[in-house]
């Protein structure tokens, strides 16, 4: 079917149920950012792949939201669709409510499947349309009912992940967790967020792509807990873990009905942000739900001394790659045939080759005009060939069991503008200004984030998401509760004061469509310095080291400060990395990494 012929199927489903709209997030049942095939809704019924979107069909209309990672590319995939695109977040859009608000009628419908909308979400929708007394129908899948030949849900084993690995027990994280419950006075606390169950259980799995987790729920009281997830993906060493701390083994969709069995008088922790809606509307209602975030969260993003351990350790097997790749990509630029799509390909080769397991997203590997969509995916359409001119925008990373790693890199492949070499160096600045930073503790990525954008807004320039996000360890390669960014976003959870041992990644870039993109990445760990007088200092320990090309730096325009920070990386990239390459890599690295 067509996208229209597939809005027209809906819109008969949406009449039958006397319908106004029909909501489709993109979103499975656990809000992960990543969804596995089963749950790609929105991508089935609008054709626009971006990971973060959400649809709404109307009777007459439909539209689309998403952020500015994708609205290049979302306006080409929505072309001929009837679907409109709203620019999330730009003057004069209005947002999902709004829309909602002036399309739904009075005393009018709104559907969606109750289990891939957050309660948070839903409890928002409902203030707004409270004035048109509109009711939500939120039991049926109606894209399930269209999407004949609708991927099956995942069966391949898990694995556990060991403690020489995680460097804490799943005993110990559970004692850490009822310690919170019992200081919030709750009975219960329900986990639906697969990367806190996870890390939680040492759990890792296969269910989503490049996101080692297993589609499961968790609910934890004071002495026991209940694990709901198809069973025959539990290996022999999950299956013990679970037995050791009294974790009952529940069938995955059993968790809809046993939540209608918590008792009345029960104190719920939960997320609303995070649970589905139709977990918390089976709760009671005389339960009281404490609102919070999981305690895991922040646990899980302040690594713990063996996992940075291990994670500098995933950081220089990933550089040994990385640099192969520079090497390659530069000395066979010309001369023999390249394509976006083959040097992604041979980049993910050589990161096996260092013990990888996966990667960690999907590799944008962006030519010229393309890099300028900031989460460009390359297909057998767009598949450009690479030639000696312009720049090669390679964003990327890998899962090893030490640890998720994620860089990004622009490679100079030949002769490229003034202009462009004057983004690349103003965009490096950025990146260096953020890496030298020295702050006080108690700040957060709001206070910090000026620091990189600065010296492109002094070119009114801006890139249009994040500068950083925080990374998971053998998990999801954004994790919050951390980030860089100049502004809180309600739907981005990464505001939270920076902690010792939590991971960031440092990127920030210029985008003109049309013309190029460039971004520079580098994984930074948060760590203590200095205390005295005036508090505890803190600084950024930076963990990736790969060079950036000098082919696209004007010196001129860097500071004494910059170029000494530039220099001191680059010896540090060739003494940590060039013991581990080939002859000619170390001649052609001790060239890449010389000082300016």
């Amino acid at each position: 079917m067509t996208i229209i012929e597939k809005l027209t199927a809906l819109r008969s489903l949406m009449k039958e149920r006397h319908m106004d709209a029909y909501i489709i997030p993109t979103s499975d049942f656990h809000e992960t950012e990543y969804v596995g095939e089963h749950f790609k809704a929105r991508k089935y019924m609008s054709g626009f792949s971006g990971s973060q979107g959400t649809l709404i069909v109307c009777q007459d209309k439909a539209a689309l939201w998403t952020d500015g990672r994708y609205f290049i590319q979302a306006e080409n995939q929505l072309q001929g669709t009837t679907i409109d695109l709203m620019k999330q977040g730009e003057e004069g859009v209005p947002t999902m409510e709004e829309y909602l608000y002036e399309n739904v009628f009075e005393h009018g419908t709104v559907g969606f499947d109750g289990r891939v909308m957050n309660t948070a979400l839903v409890e928002k929708l409902a203030d707004k349309l409270q004035a048109k007394k509109s009711t939500f129908a939120c039991e049926e899948d109606l894209v399930g009912m269209i999407w004949k030949d609708r991927p099956a849900l995942p069966k391949k084993k898990g694995f556990f992940l060991e403690e020489c690995y995680s460097g804490e027990s799943t005993k110990e994280k559970l004692k850490r967790i009822r310690a919170v419950l019992k200081q919030e006075k709750a009975t219960h606390h329900i986990v639906t967020s697969l990367d806190d169950i996870a890390w939680i259980l040492n759990m890792r799995g296969w269910d989503i792509a490049h996101f080692p987790v297993m589609l499961s729920y968790l609910i934890i009281d004071e002495n026991s807990a209940s694990l709901y997830i198809n069973e025959s993906k539990l290996d022999d060493q999950l299956r013990d873990n679970l037995q050791e701390n009294a974790i009952v083994i529940c069938p995955y969709d059993a968790i809809y009905e046993d939540v209608k069995k918590i008792a009345q008088d029960a104190f719920v922790l939960l997320d609303k942000t995070i649970v589905n809606y139709a977990i918390t509307s089976g709760l009671h209602k005389e339960i009281t739900v404490i609102n919070r975030p999981n305690p895991s969260q922040l646990m899980k993003a302040m690594k713990n001394p063996i996992e940075l351990a291990n994670n500098r350790k995933a950081h220089i097997k990933d550089a040994i790659a990385m640099c192969k790749f520079m090497y390659w990509l530069k000395t066979k630029i010309g001369k023999e045939m390249i394509t976006e799509i083959s040097a992604s390909a041979y980049l993910e080769t050589l990161r096996k080759e260092q013990g990888c397991f996966d990667i960690s997203f999907d590799t944008i590997s962006a030519y010229k005009e393309h890099a300028a969509m900031m989460h460009y995916s390359a297909n057998e359409e767009t598949n450009a060939e690479l030639k000696p001119e312009g720049m090669l925008l390679v964003d990327s990373g890998a899962q090893y069991l030490e640890g998720t790693t994620d860089i990004t890199r622009t490679f100079v492949l030949g002769a490229i503008s003034d202009e462009i070499k004057h983004h690349f160096t103003t965009a490096l600045r950025s990146h260096i200004a953020l890496s030298k930073a020295h702050f006080l503790y108690g700040c957060r990525g709001l206070n910090l984030d000026i620091l990189a954008r600065g010296p492109l807004w002094d070119l009114a320039l801006d890139y249009k998401c994040g500068t950083g996000h925080g990374v998971g360890h053998v998990l999801n390669v954004h994790e919050g509760p951390n980030g860089f960014r100049w502004r809180i976003v309600p739907e981005r959870n990464d505001s939270c004061v920076l902690e010792e041992g939590m991971t960031q990644s440092n990127e920030p870039g210029v985008y003109v469509e049309g013309s190029h993109g460039i971004r520079h990445e580098n994984e930074m760990v948060v760590c203590k310095g200095e205390k005295n007088e005036y508090g505890q200092f803190m600084y950024f320990e930076t963990i990736t080291f790969v060079p950036f090309d000098l082919d696209g730096i004007d010196a001129s325009l860097l500071t004494q400060y910059e170029k000494a920070w530039l220099n001191a990386y680059h010896q540090e990239v060739y003494e940590k990395i060039s013991p581990y390459l080939k002859e000619e890599e170390q001649s052609w690295l001790r060239e890449a990494t010389r000082a300016i």
